[in-house]
């Protein structure tokens, strides 16, 4: 049976809210809409009183204590917390940053920033699968490194790095140790305090919840984490994120994570099943297919696939109800290949060549065939035009 179109596969962008989290935000919105902060009267007292019940339930999804949990905007704004805020709370220490050359912009804008204030990073280049390991890590501290901040798992191509390992190495010389964990949590196995990493970024829109919420896990000993504030203008959030709180959206975020805690383990394996059976039926397809990122150690939707002489661009074209990306969401607008697929050593031409599709929770099996068909099609298409025109072109 045809799946309803246009078919999304782009999950690693963002997800569907899941009508279960949607219900419970919906009271929040008109009924219960007093500020979390005027605990004066009844109708802040109820909204502060959802906001705990959140705090709780995202600090249950990764291990955590729910006073270990700072609210933000997003996994963005968690990441620039976390790296502009614990670098310069320690800069009397150490000036010197370790971090992956292929983590997110919202990791790599602010080590940038860090290095325009007298910083000294040094950005690790992974292995050919995208893993930084820890030995890599390890190599690369000094006496006077203060912070290292590599992802849980990469957005692109899926590649799930062993935090617990690098977190080890990092806290046997002292130095704090950040993981944006927006694509890992609620999909992997995630246990801040049994890892023992110190700062951890989370986005609610990764898992199925609202857009715009996010929180930062910011270890409260061994050691206690202090940062210094980027936002200024109130004391919320222990003084780290001013501004009045989004209660609906905390509420979604909250009834998300908890979802993810109960639901995830076998939502991982539904997916990765699927992500497989598309897999199977493109190599079987498609001359040439290959898969980019780490097949054994990879986010359960994750398919980071590259299809030589078939640009990227003109394939998705090609498939106009098929809902995929060349890259990540927040630089598919730039016509330059992606960093990451560069830094796990392709060249532009072949960067130029891969598409990521991304499976989630209302992913159907008649959704992955279709899909695995319509690219396999689209890609003949594109390869027999090219062809041609090539064959043109040496006549003329």
């Amino acid at each position: 049976m045809a799946p309803k179109l246009p078919v999304y596969l782009d999950y690693h962008a963002t997800t569907p809210v899941d009508p279960r989290v949607f219900e419970a935000m919906r009271p929040y919105f008109t009924d219960v809409f007093g500020n979390a902060a005027s605990r004066t009267h009844v109708f802040g007292m109820r909204a502060e009183a959802a906001v705990a019940r959140a705090r709780d339930e995202v600090a249950d999804l990764v291990g955590a204590n729910a006073r270990e949990i700072v609210f933000t905007s997003g996994a963005t704004e968690a990441d620039n917390l976390a790296v502009l805020g614990a670098a310069r709370a320690r800069r009397a220490k150490g000036r010197h940053v370790v971090v992956s050359a292929i983590e997110h912009r919202a990791v790599l804008d602010p080590c940038r920033r860090l290095e325009a204030e007298g910083f000294d990073v040094t950005w690790l280049a992974p292995d050919r699968l995208g893993r930084t390991t820890a030995e890599l890590v390890a190599a690369a501290l000094r006496g006077d490194t203060i912070l290292v901040t590599v992802m849980a798992a990469n957005n692109e191509i899926g590649t799930v790095n062993d935090v617990a390992g690098i977190a080890a190495a990092c806290k046997a010389r002292g130095v704090l140790f950040h993981t944006d964990a927006a694509q890992a949590a609620g999909k992997v196995p995630l246990d801040v305090h049994a890892s023992g990493v110190d700062l951890v970024s989370l986005s609610a829109h990764k898992i199925c919840g609202p857009k715009g919420v996010g929180a930062l896990f910011v270890r409260a000993s061994n050691p206690r984490v202090t940062l210094d504030p980027i936002l200024f203008g109130g004391g919320h959030e222990r003084g780290l994120r001013p501004g009045t709180l989004d209660v609906p959206g905390l509420v979604g975020f909250g009834a998300a994570a908890a979802l993810a805690r109960a639901e995830g383990a076998a939502e991982a394996a539904r997916v990765t099943a699927l992500r497989d059976r598309l897999w199977e039926r493109l190599r079987a397809a498609v001359p040439g297919v290959s898969r980019n990122g780490d097949p054994a150690a990879c986010l359960p939707g994750n398919l980071n696939v590259r299809f030589p002489g078939t640009p990227s661009d003109t394939l998705m074209m090609e498939v106009r109800d098929l809902a995929v990306s060349a890259g990540s969401a927040c630089t598919s607008a730039s016509v330059e290949p992606s960093h990451v697929l560069l830094g796990i050593g392709l060249a532009k031409e072949e960067a130029h060549e891969c598409i990521r599709l991304g499976l989630g929770r209302f992913t159907t099996e008649e959704e992955v065939d279709w899909a695995a068909d319509a690219v396999a099609a689209a890609v003949r298409r594109v390869r027999d035009a090219r062809g041609a025109a090539g064959a043109g072109m040496v006549r003329a």
